[in-house]
């Protein structure tokens, strides 16, 4: 249990610090579906999502993050890409602009939509005093009052919801243990459904949420076994938590007798792709790329005199992760080629 709750701690703290002051077009990623321009996607969400609502002194703004891309530190809390932005480059749209930076940009600049995602925050409060998705949500019906966006780009928009995570670590933070974990669950997705109701009653007309990603295969869990072996413990607590959205997400749908909202299955995407495959070790693909030199270290930190106490992996474009906790662009990469069949379902 001391390691369980170890873990946790460090998860939080990992999770907590994202992303990027940096709006990038997301232009030769894939070849995904080519709009003119019309589609807006809003995103709500934690550090998977977050292309940039922190301020400087996140961890994210820090070499070697930004190492693929654009080269250099830009705020998104891997090497290069995330999630949001391989969504946007299927609807053949910009990554769209962080909320905090919205004043920064041109109209124009608004095009794409907004991202409203903070790292570290969930569906319900966690330690972090950023704001939680509720909060999130009144950023947007604001916005919507000041005729930021019109009911005919509403009608065009899809919103993207991806969180949930930090909810759980919030959790046992609190309680220390496992014990009444499908009681709080049950708490959760009631209370995410009734906010993605909230996105569509703007007139959102498509609401995509992802499940919860394998959290037993993160390497801050895999680290115990030397990256070789994911935690079933908090592998069936991701499988449990999607189980009942997808429940919830079916009754949904059922109730508004159309298809208006769809799951972006992470848990599957990532799975498929930490498979070993031919003479491949299972550390290959659960071992992260950048790391702390010591317990006390993670990627990113330098001591009092501004040396590095963390170390870069050879190969970035190789590794599925790129911290202890988070996806690397190849990750994400990976990611997307598994759920890119399914997302025609967006249109």
């Amino acid at each position: 249990m001391e390691k369980q709750v170890h873990f946790i701690h460090f998860l939080f703290a990992l999770f907590c610090f994202s992303y990027t002051k940096f709006s990038v077009a997301a232009e030769g990623l894939v070849n995904g579906r080519r709009e003119n321009g019309s589609v807006k996607l809003f995103v709500f969400g934690d550090s998977y999502a977050d292309t940039g609502n922190w301020e400087k002194f996140a961890a994210s703004w820090k070499e070697p993050y930004g190492f693929t891309f654009p080269g250099k530190p830009a705020g998104r809390f891997s090497d290069g890409r995330v999630l949001t932005d391989y969504i946007a480059s299927f609807l053949g749209i910009q990554s769209p602009v962080p909320y905090t930076w919205r004043k920064t940009v041109e109209k124009s600049g608004l095009q794409s939509g907004m991202n409203f995602a903070f790292g570290g925050t969930g569906v319900f409060d966690t330690f972090i005093n950023a704001p939680n998705m509720s909060t999130q949500i009144d950023f947007f019906q604001q916005l919507l009052e000041e005729k930021a966006y019109t009911k005919q780009d509403l009608n065009s928009s899809i919103a993207l919801v991806s969180l949930a995570g930090n909810d759980y670590t919030t959790y046992i933070q609190r309680n220390g243990k496992l014990q009444g974990l499908p009681t709080f669950t049950t708490s959760l997705i009631s209370q995410l459904s009734a906010s993605l109701k909230r996105i569509h009653g703007f007139g959102v007309r498509k609401i995509a949420v992802t499940t919860l990603q394998p959290l037993g295969c993160l390497p801050i869990s895999t680290a115990f076994s030397s990256y070789e072996n994911c935690s079933e413990s908090w592998n069936a607590a991701s499988r449990f938590h999607n189980q009942k959205l997808q429940q919830e997400i079916q009754r949904m749908n059922k109730e508004s007798r159309e298809n208006i909202y769809e799951t972006l299955d992470l848990y599957t995407a990532f799975m498929s792709k930490l498979s070993p495959a031919g003479n491949m070790k299972p550390n290959s693909f659960l071992m992260p790329c950048c790391v702390g030199m010591a317990s006390d270290y993670s990627c990113g930190n330098i001591d009092k005199n501004g040396a590095k106490k963390y170390v870069v992996c050879e190969k970035p474009d190789l590794s599925i992760f790129w911290d202890m906790v988070h996806p690397a662009q190849n990750g994400w990469d990976q990611v997307y080629s598994s759920l890119k069949s399914s997302l025609h379902r967006l249109y």
